[in-house]
């Protein structure tokens, strides 16, 4: 079991559950009924681990490229020993597309329970991880398809509990979670695999533009993530004031923008990406903390 968890990177897929559940409860202002809370981890968890195994079985003969030569050790939450087990050999390909459908089907399953459109956000999802795997040696631009795949959580959330969400409200949690993909997830992940993507001929940013832009670009996408959370207050019925803009802007400096200056300014720090990388991963669990912790405020009466 422990190959196919690594398949799927459930770490990492398990921290990224908490941006949905943030969204949910920011757009809502309160807690969903409790089967409903189930129904919907249920099924995140499903199409995260679906997803992530995609990544892989589509990227099976670029991974087994970069296994020749030996893989980067790695600093992140999602380097282990087992890091693309299809790849080394530790599972097998069928295995691997038996475990992507088995948990894909109970996703699509789960999305037509809580609401039938986030389905075309699922079945969108899984095409444009193809394409953003497909394009590693086409061109850097395949980063904004990765924002794309991991705002799709985050706006079936909402679809869950809205049927009839604004698009304004909609285009700024879109605009929030790829700038934090993009920033804290992409370019730190690419930089931390520079060596393996070279060997490959892959074009990601940090190869095509070299560190010191990825560097800007990375500090750039996670100031504005952070200047775009302050905003996030307004799609949600709670009146936050305050107290929550602090809370969230000090979330941002911890977990985002003092790691992201952090590998600007040390560069050649081959831990700087990976660290990045590991405080950006947390940040939607600390705002879904944050938000839980106004939510819970507002129910006893002091918010």
């Amino acid at each position: 079991m422990n190959r196919l968890w690594a398949l799927s990177r459930t770490t990492h897929g398990v921290l990224d559950i908490a941006a949905p559940g943030f969204v949910a409860l920011l757009w809502l202002g309160a807690f969903p009924a409790w089967e409903r809370i189930l129904l919907s981890l249920a099924t995140a968890f499903a199409a995260y681990t679906a997803i992530y195994a995609l990544n892989d079985l589509v990227s099976v003969e670029d991974d087994r490229e970069k296994v020749r030569e030996g893989l980067n050790a790695g600093y992140s939450v999602e380097a282990s020993a087992l890091r693309h087990p299809l790849a080394q050999g530790a599972l097998s390909l069928r295995g691997g597309w038996l475990w992507f459908a088995a948990w894909y089907g109970l996703a699509l399953l789960g999305a037509w329970l809580l609401n039938p459109s986030i389905v075309m956000l699922l079945l969108a999802a899984a095409a444009l991880e193809v394409l953003y795997c497909r394009l590693l040696k086409v061109t850097y631009w395949r980063i904004l398809v990765s924002g794309l795949v991991k705002a799709s959580g985050p706006l079936s959330a909402i679809l869950v509990v809205d049927s009839s969400p604004a698009w304004s409200g909609l285009l700024l949690i879109l605009s929030w979670v790829m700038l934090w993909e993009v920033g804290g997830q992409n370019i730190p992940a690419d930089w931390n695999d520079i060596a393996e993507d070279r060997r490959v001929g892959a074009k990601t940013l940090p190869l095509t533009l070299g560190t010191q832009s990825a560097g800007l670009l990375a500090l750039t996408a996670l100031t504005l993530t952070v200047m775009v959370s302050l905003f996030l207050p307004g799609v949600s019925p709670l009146a936050l004031g305050w107290p929550y803009g602090l809370g969230a802007a000090l979330i941002g400096l911890t977990l985002l923008l003092l790691p992201a200056l952090r590998l600007y300014q040390n560069q050649h720090d081959p831990r700087a990406a990976a660290y990045l990388f590991d405080r950006a991963s947390y940040y939607p669990l600390a705002q879904l903390s944050l938000i839980t912790l106004f939510v819970l405020l507002k129910q006893v009466g002091w918010l």
